[in-house]
């Protein structure tokens, strides 16, 4: 038997083994480090034997996989640490997530910090007991009778809903046993650096009709040093939270009349338009033309385009004159109509249209998160029209296009590739050619992506960019979506050379991906200290006392006339009080000026990256904001 490692070593085998013999074959120390595998691209637990050829990846908990089955083990320990002190209490569901895990249960009483800190104190104890973590299976019938026993209702709910011929597995540990698909760790010995962060009201399965249940938090770690400096980064993130800071600047509101749907204020307003104006410089010298589709279209467009039958749970509806309407959740099926406003040669194509579209989509109010996740949004979407031999040249365009914004606001990414989903629309044939496009073009430009296998949109594969801002935390923003399924639903054209009628190909991309959203990223990841070109106050032009108003006033208007974007604080306070004030709303640079500055027609500057820099010369103060103003600088 042949085991293809992913470096592309072949290891043979006499007979079958598990993930984890595969691991012992290769090194001790990645056996001792290893946490789950993949098997012929599925996630499986080290327990998994492997008995035929197969190609096989070891992952530790530097990988996506095992971080994801070393926090699944550490929710489970949390369940039994939660059944040690509070048996009366019912399980329900807990799986790992982004940077944790939860677990829910049901309890006649929410959870205190207290309890938190008893529960964290029992983990561990779990966690130096090395108990084994072993699987089992039973048919459903006898599964669904053995939780009956356990007085767990919750799990035997979840296993009623399973077909009568499945059979279910379990996880033991000790004296604790959980319903579970895996993967799990061998032993609870490895969960050592463990922290529950947090309790929250979470619905049984997400449903506002069913009970709610106490939603504990938490993370975990191998070593406490890397919980230590997660902690470190929470503790951060919440003095960056953009909610926080957005209120203080006044950028943006979140108001009860409209939950989800955000306000944006006057310097909120500059903010979004500076970045739109980026946004459309580099769209027109990248050759895009830029349309604007309506927001409400009727349901016989949404039909065509998938959305009905595979997003309308997200989707507002409406009706006018006796007819459904939706109001859009992306722009993407009035690109399409404005594609066949006119009959289209292959001399037009590629043909690049991007919009600045407001699209609606219906989050739960649970979901809801300031600016991250709102319920109206504008989307700098594109859509680009192809020959199949185009292909590759617009992709690697688009990515040329989203590393230099990138990297204009310092964000460092990495790439996946995600591949059909089981609810998608389309041939076999089609999928193939769009993932092979979409690949062929990352290979052919050397870049390093990961495949997260069945996460692609309804109609197409994709290729998504996560962000890592200045405190280590990613965020996904940028996308591209091939696709060759939306071109055949609304029957696109173009002439080909040879005369006859072909089909074009379709990228829908992103950039931001959401303004809202990135403008709440770039809140957080500069801290609310913009660079000078994005800050909303680029100066504050502070007066010593009444006596210098006027001096004051004509540097103001000094600045405004060179395009240089100002505010004057005339307030009867004093400078000391005034400069704290101005720094706390992270403006740029702040001039102040009194006697000594009047009579010698200078200002005396301070600046948010060198503090008090002296008396300068007010052309030279504006020649050096412009320039850093035109060159986007950083600092």
């Amino acid at each position: 038997m042949k085991i293809t490692l992913k470096d592309g070593v072949v290891k043979e085998f006499a007979q079958a083994v598990s993930v984890l013999d595969i691991a012992k074959a290769i090194s001790e120390g990645l056996a001792r480090n290893a946490c789950a595998g993949i098997v012929d691209g599925e996630v499986r637990d080290l327990r998994y034997v492997v008995d035929k050829d197969a190609e096989v990846s070891i992952c530790t908990f530097e990988d996506e996989a095992g971080k994801m089955a070393f926090r699944h083990s550490a929710s489970h320990i949390l369940a039994q640490a939660v059944k040690r002190l509070y048996p009366e209490t019912k399980l329900a569901i807990g799986p790992s997530i982004a940077e944790g895990f939860y677990y829910d249960f049901d309890r006649e009483k929410a959870f205190t910090q207290e309890e938190l800190e008893a529960l964290e104190a029992e983990m561990k104890k779990i966690a130096k007991e090395d108990l084994p973590i072993e699987r089992f299976e039973l048919p459903r019938a006898e599964a669904i009778k053995y939780m009956e026993e356990r007085q767990e209702p919750y799990k035997v709910e979840l296993i009623q809903d399973l077909p009568e011929d499945a059979i279910i597995s379990f996880y033991k540990q000790g004296e604790f046993t959980d319903l579970c698909a895996g993967p799990h760790l061998m032993s609870t010995k490895p969960v050592k650096a463990i922290k529950l962060t947090s309790v929250a009201g979470a619905y049984w399965r997400g449903n506002e009709k069913n009970k709610m249940l106490s939603r504990i938090y938490g993370t975990a770690y191998p070593k406490a040093s890397e919980l230590e400096a997660y902690l470190t980064m929470m503790e951060e993130a919440k003095k960056r939270d953009h909610r926080k800071l957005g209120k203080e600047l006044k950028l943006f509101a979140l108001l009860d009349e409209g939950p989800g749907f955000p306000f944006f204020l006057p310097k909120g307003m500059v903010l979004k338009n500076t970045l739109l104006e980026y946004w459309r410089e580099i769209h027109k010298e990248a050759g895009y033309v830029e349309v604007s589709t309506p927001i409400i279209l009727n349901r016989e467009l949404w039909y065509r385009s998938g959305h009905w039958d595979h997003y309308k749970d997200n989707m507002y509806t409406t009706v006018i004159d006796e007819e459904d309407y939706a109001v859009k959740p992306m722009n993407c099926p009035g690109g399409m109509l404005i594609y066949k406003q006119d009959m289209h040669s292959y001399r037009d194509l590629p043909l690049r249209m991007a919009e600045i579209g407001l699209v609606h989509r219906h989050e739960k109010s649970g979901a809801l998160h300031g600016l991250m996740r709102v319920r109206c949004f504008n989307q700098d979407d594109a859509h680009i029209f192809m020959t199949e031999e185009q292909i590759k040249d617009e992709i690697s365009g688009v990515i040329r296009l989203i590393d230099s914004v990138y990297k204009l606001f310092g964000f460092k990414y990495h790439i996946e590739l995600s591949t059909r989903p089981e609810d998608s629309m389309g041939s076999d044939e089609a999928w193939e050619i769009a993932t092979d496009g979409l690949r062929n073009a990352l290979d052919e430009n050397h870049i390093a992506y990961t495949v997260n296998e069945g996460d692609g949109a309804f109609y197409g594969p994709k290729i998504d960019f996560h962000l890592e801002d200045s405190i280590g935390r990613t965020w996904q923003c940028g996308t591209i979506q091939l696709d060759m399924q939306m071109p055949e639903r609304f029957e696109l054209e173009y002439i080909a050379a040879d005369g006859s009628k072909k089909r074009p190909v379709m990228i829908h991309r992103v950039c931001f991906g959401s303004i809202e959203r990135f403008i709440g990223i770039l809140i957080e990841h500069f801290a609310g200290q913009f660079p000078t070109w994005l800050s909303p106050v680029q100066v504050k032009v502070l007066p010593i006392s009444e006596k210098f108003a006027d001096y004051a006033k004509s540097v103001a208007e000094a600045l405004d006339h060179a395009g240089i974007r100002v505010e004057t604080d005339n307030r009867a306070e004093k400078i000391g009080y005034k400069i704290r004030e101005a720094r706390n709303e992270r403006v740029p640079y702040i001039i102040v000026v009194g006697e000594k500055d009047q009579e010698a027609n200078m200002v005396s500057l301070r600046s948010r990256k060198n503090g008090e820099e002296g008396q300068f010369a007010l052309a030279d103060v504006i020649a050096r904001i412009q320039e850093e103003t035109r060159t986007r600088a950083l600092d």
